[in-house]
Protein backbone atom coordinates (compact mmCIF):
# COMPACT_ATOMS: atom_id res chain seq x y z
CA UNK A 1 0.00 0.00 0.00
CA UNK A 2 2.71 2.57 0.86
CA UNK A 3 4.80 1.44 -2.58
CA UNK A 4 1.57 2.34 -3.93
CA UNK A 5 0.83 5.28 -2.62
CA UNK A 6 4.45 6.55 -3.04
CA UNK A 7 3.89 5.54 -6.46
CA UNK A 8 0.50 7.63 -7.02
CA UNK A 9 2.39 10.44 -5.50
CA UNK A 10 5.27 10.54 -7.64
CA UNK A 11 3.38 10.44 -10.56
CA UNK A 12 0.61 12.91 -9.57
CA UNK A 13 3.59 15.41 -8.80
CA UNK A 14 5.54 14.29 -12.16
CA UNK A 15 2.35 14.77 -14.04
CA UNK A 16 1.59 18.79 -12.29
CA UNK A 17 5.85 19.48 -12.60
CA UNK A 18 5.10 18.63 -16.67
CA UNK A 19 2.00 20.52 -16.62
CA UNK A 20 3.76 23.62 -14.73
CA UNK A 21 6.76 23.57 -16.93
CA UNK A 22 4.02 23.14 -20.27
CA UNK A 23 2.28 26.04 -18.74
CA UNK A 24 5.89 28.17 -18.40
CA UNK A 25 6.29 27.54 -22.09
CA UNK A 26 3.26 27.56 -23.75
CA UNK A 27 1.80 30.80 -21.60
CA UNK A 28 1.96 33.75 -24.05
CA UNK A 29 2.80 37.37 -22.40
CA UNK A 30 4.76 40.09 -21.80
CA UNK A 31 8.25 40.79 -23.41
CA UNK A 32 7.05 38.29 -26.49
CA UNK A 33 7.80 39.59 -29.81
CA UNK A 34 5.67 37.79 -32.41
CA UNK A 35 5.22 37.47 -36.42
CA UNK A 36 2.16 36.04 -38.13
CA UNK A 37 2.30 35.34 -41.85
CA UNK A 38 -0.50 33.98 -44.38
CA UNK A 39 -2.76 34.31 -47.00
CA UNK A 40 -5.07 37.34 -46.74
CA UNK A 41 -7.98 37.86 -48.43
CA UNK A 42 -9.44 41.98 -49.05
CA UNK A 43 -13.16 42.29 -49.43
CA UNK A 44 -13.79 45.85 -50.35
CA UNK A 45 -17.52 46.48 -49.25
CA UNK A 46 -20.41 46.81 -52.22
CA UNK A 47 -21.23 50.04 -52.54
CA UNK A 48 -17.56 52.12 -53.13
CA UNK A 49 -19.67 55.21 -54.09
CA UNK A 50 -19.44 57.14 -57.74
CA UNK A 51 -17.28 59.74 -59.69
CA UNK A 52 -17.51 62.34 -62.04
CA UNK A 53 -21.02 63.38 -60.36
CA UNK A 54 -22.91 60.02 -60.44
CA UNK A 55 -22.09 59.01 -63.91
CA UNK A 56 -19.55 56.23 -62.54
CA UNK A 57 -20.53 53.30 -60.01
CA UNK A 58 -17.87 52.29 -58.75
CA UNK A 59 -17.33 48.45 -57.70
CA UNK A 60 -13.79 47.34 -55.91
CA UNK A 61 -12.93 44.29 -56.72
CA UNK A 62 -11.55 42.08 -54.37
CA UNK A 63 -7.84 40.86 -53.85
CA UNK A 64 -6.03 37.70 -52.32
CA UNK A 65 -2.47 37.67 -51.71
CA UNK A 66 0.29 37.23 -48.88
CA UNK A 67 0.23 39.32 -45.76
CA UNK A 68 2.28 39.28 -42.55
CA UNK A 69 2.48 41.47 -39.32
CA UNK A 70 4.81 42.12 -36.60
CA UNK A 71 4.21 42.60 -32.99
CA UNK A 72 4.97 42.84 -29.43
CA UNK A 73 3.48 42.11 -25.87
CA UNK A 74 4.44 44.49 -23.18
CA UNK A 75 2.42 43.27 -21.20
CA UNK A 76 0.22 39.71 -20.65
CA UNK A 77 -2.70 41.18 -21.57
CA UNK A 78 -2.08 43.88 -24.01
CA UNK A 79 0.22 43.99 -27.55
CA UNK A 80 0.62 45.93 -30.34
CA UNK A 81 0.72 44.60 -33.35
CA UNK A 82 1.35 46.04 -37.31
CA UNK A 83 -0.07 44.72 -40.55
CA UNK A 84 1.95 45.01 -43.48
CA UNK A 85 2.03 43.12 -47.19
CA UNK A 86 2.98 43.22 -50.76
CA UNK A 87 1.13 45.31 -52.62
CA UNK A 88 -2.41 44.53 -53.58
CA UNK A 89 -3.84 45.13 -57.30
CA UNK A 90 -7.20 45.54 -57.13
CA UNK A 91 -9.15 46.16 -60.85
CA UNK A 92 -11.97 49.22 -60.84
CA UNK A 93 -14.96 48.58 -62.45
CA UNK A 94 -16.91 51.15 -63.37
CA UNK A 95 -20.63 51.26 -64.10
CA UNK A 96 -19.94 47.47 -64.57
CA UNK A 97 -17.14 47.20 -66.68
CA UNK A 98 -13.19 46.85 -65.68
CA UNK A 99 -12.24 50.26 -66.66
CA UNK A 100 -9.65 50.87 -63.97
CA UNK A 101 -6.80 49.37 -61.55
CA UNK A 102 -4.81 50.29 -58.67
CA UNK A 103 -2.16 48.82 -56.32
CA UNK A 104 -2.17 50.09 -52.57
CA UNK A 105 0.06 48.93 -49.36
CA UNK A 106 -2.35 49.29 -46.12
CA UNK A 107 0.09 49.30 -43.10
CA UNK A 108 -2.27 48.99 -39.85
CA UNK A 109 -1.20 48.97 -36.14
CA UNK A 110 -3.28 48.21 -33.55
CA UNK A 111 -3.58 47.94 -29.72
CA UNK A 112 -4.39 44.71 -28.72
CA UNK A 113 -6.16 42.85 -25.64
CA UNK A 114 -5.56 39.24 -25.18
CA UNK A 115 -7.99 38.22 -22.46
CA UNK A 116 -6.55 34.78 -21.58
CA UNK A 117 -2.61 35.91 -21.90
CA UNK A 118 -0.34 35.10 -19.06
CA UNK A 119 -2.27 31.57 -18.72
CA UNK A 120 -1.33 28.24 -20.43
CA UNK A 121 -4.22 28.18 -22.55
CA UNK A 122 -3.81 26.89 -26.03
CA UNK A 123 -6.08 28.86 -27.05
CA UNK A 124 -5.51 32.50 -27.30
CA UNK A 125 -8.10 34.96 -28.69
CA UNK A 126 -7.28 38.48 -28.96
CA UNK A 127 -9.16 41.86 -30.09
CA UNK A 128 -7.59 45.47 -31.24
CA UNK A 129 -8.57 49.09 -32.51
CA UNK A 130 -5.97 51.19 -34.18
CA UNK A 131 -5.39 53.37 -37.26
CA UNK A 132 -4.84 52.62 -40.58
CA UNK A 133 -2.62 54.49 -43.38
CA UNK A 134 -2.87 53.54 -47.32
CA UNK A 135 -0.70 54.37 -49.93
CA UNK A 136 -1.78 54.18 -53.69
CA UNK A 137 0.41 53.87 -56.58
CA UNK A 138 0.13 52.45 -59.80
CA UNK A 139 -3.66 53.89 -60.98
CA UNK A 140 -4.61 53.27 -64.41
CA UNK A 141 -7.88 53.75 -66.19
CA UNK A 142 -8.61 52.69 -69.61
CA UNK A 143 -10.85 56.33 -70.26
CA UNK A 144 -7.78 59.11 -69.34
CA UNK A 145 -6.04 58.85 -66.22
CA UNK A 146 -6.89 58.17 -62.40
CA UNK A 147 -5.21 59.69 -59.17
CA UNK A 148 -6.24 58.26 -55.66
CA UNK A 149 -4.86 59.79 -52.73
CA UNK A 150 -3.59 58.48 -49.38
CA UNK A 151 -5.76 57.70 -47.11
CA UNK A 152 -5.57 57.57 -42.89
CA UNK A 153 -8.71 55.97 -40.83
CA UNK A 154 -9.96 53.70 -38.41
CA UNK A 155 -9.02 49.84 -37.60
CA UNK A 156 -10.67 47.32 -35.82
CA UNK A 157 -9.23 43.48 -35.50
CA UNK A 158 -10.12 40.35 -34.20
CA UNK A 159 -7.88 37.29 -34.38
CA UNK A 160 -7.21 33.53 -32.65
CA UNK A 161 -4.11 31.68 -31.85
CA UNK A 162 -4.34 28.26 -31.63
CA UNK A 163 -0.76 27.13 -30.19
CA UNK A 164 1.27 24.20 -31.26
CA UNK A 165 4.10 24.59 -28.90
CA UNK A 166 6.12 27.26 -27.49
CA UNK A 167 7.12 29.18 -30.73
CA UNK A 168 4.33 28.24 -33.25
CA UNK A 169 0.66 28.71 -33.64
CA UNK A 170 -1.77 28.61 -36.45
CA UNK A 171 -3.54 31.54 -36.82
CA UNK A 172 -6.77 33.72 -38.16
CA UNK A 173 -7.24 36.91 -38.29
CA UNK A 174 -9.64 39.88 -39.55
CA UNK A 175 -9.78 43.58 -39.48
CA UNK A 176 -12.43 46.62 -40.74
CA UNK A 177 -10.56 49.03 -42.29
CA UNK A 178 -11.70 52.58 -42.95
CA UNK A 179 -10.35 53.33 -46.33
CA UNK A 180 -12.09 56.83 -48.12
CA UNK A 181 -9.66 58.20 -51.09
CA UNK A 182 -10.43 61.19 -53.30
CA UNK A 183 -9.96 60.07 -56.62
CA UNK A 184 -8.77 62.60 -59.83
CA UNK A 185 -9.66 62.06 -63.29
CA UNK A 186 -7.56 64.06 -65.91
CA UNK A 187 -6.37 66.34 -62.86
CA UNK A 188 -10.34 67.23 -62.18
CA UNK A 189 -11.59 66.36 -58.90
CA UNK A 190 -14.03 63.45 -59.41
CA UNK A 191 -15.00 62.09 -55.95
CA UNK A 192 -14.50 59.88 -53.45
CA UNK A 193 -14.02 56.19 -53.45
CA UNK A 194 -15.01 54.36 -50.37
CA UNK A 195 -13.33 50.93 -50.38
CA UNK A 196 -13.71 49.81 -46.60
CA UNK A 197 -12.32 46.46 -46.60
CA UNK A 198 -13.06 43.69 -44.64
CA UNK A 199 -9.32 41.53 -44.58
CA UNK A 200 -9.67 38.04 -43.65
CA UNK A 201 -6.32 36.44 -42.94
CA UNK A 202 -4.98 32.80 -42.35
CA UNK A 203 -1.77 31.27 -41.45
CA UNK A 204 1.27 30.67 -38.74
CA UNK A 205 2.26 32.45 -35.89
CA UNK A 206 5.88 32.40 -34.69
CA UNK A 207 7.02 33.76 -31.65
CA UNK A 208 10.48 34.65 -30.62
Amino acid sequence: MRHNSLSTLLTTGLAAATLMASGQVLAYGAGDFFTRVGVAKVEPKSDNGSLAGGAFAVDVQDKTDFAFTLGYRFHDKMGIELLAALPFEHDIALNGDNLASTKHLPPTLTLQYYPLGGTDARVQPYVGAGINYTFFSDEELAIGELELDDSWGAAAQVGIDLLIDENWALNAAAWYIDIDTDATINGAAAGTVEIDPLVVMAGLSYRF
